[in-house]
């Protein structure tokens, strides 16, 4: 099974990558994290085997994964180590991966499509990651709000 999700943003192709992946923190809902403390800020490290995680209020860091593939301005690939706890599990044979397509519909138009699969490889507790992440507080939601923030 995998989630997919897509959103077209009112922005050049360059531009939504960059805002989806330098700009992360600016759109990535802070309401959405599993660290202990509240999120300062989320980041996406701009490089293959780079990080993907949250900073908390307090300084700690929490890491959600790894940056599997960079291409700007075509796509990227990360990891997801969230268990069906929402908790980290550093084991990278038990992470599902979530890839972003940024695919150009004209100079200022970018329709990006989000596949996370892979879910299997959470366990007997995969269908709890896959409902989370594909219900409306998942990745619908976080899209829309990303294509909010690309388009401003």
């Amino acid at each position: 099974m995998n989630v997919t999700k897509s959103v077209t943003v009112k922005a050049s192709q360059q531009h939504a990558f960059k805002v989806f992946t330098a700009g992360f923190g600016t759109w990535w809902p802070s309401s959405h994290h599993i660290g202990k403390a509240d999120m300062a800020e989320a980041i996406l490290e701009q490089r293959e085997g780079g990080r993907w995680y949250e900073r908390g209020v307090d300084g700690s860091e929490c890491d959600w994964g790894s940056v599997l593939v960079y291409d700007p301005p075509n796509r990227v690939v990360v990891s997801w180590h969230l268990n069906g706890e929402w908790a980290y599990d550093p084991d990278p044979a038990k992470a599902s991966e979530i890839e972003i397509r940024f695919v150009a519909e004209g100079p200022d138009v970018t329709r990006v499509e989000l596949e996370h699969r892979h879910f299997e490889r959470h366990g007997e507790n995969w269908e709890a990651v896959a409902s989370g992440v594909g219900s409306d507080g998942g990745w619908a939601g976080i899209l829309r709000g990303y294509a909010e923030i690309a388009a401003a």
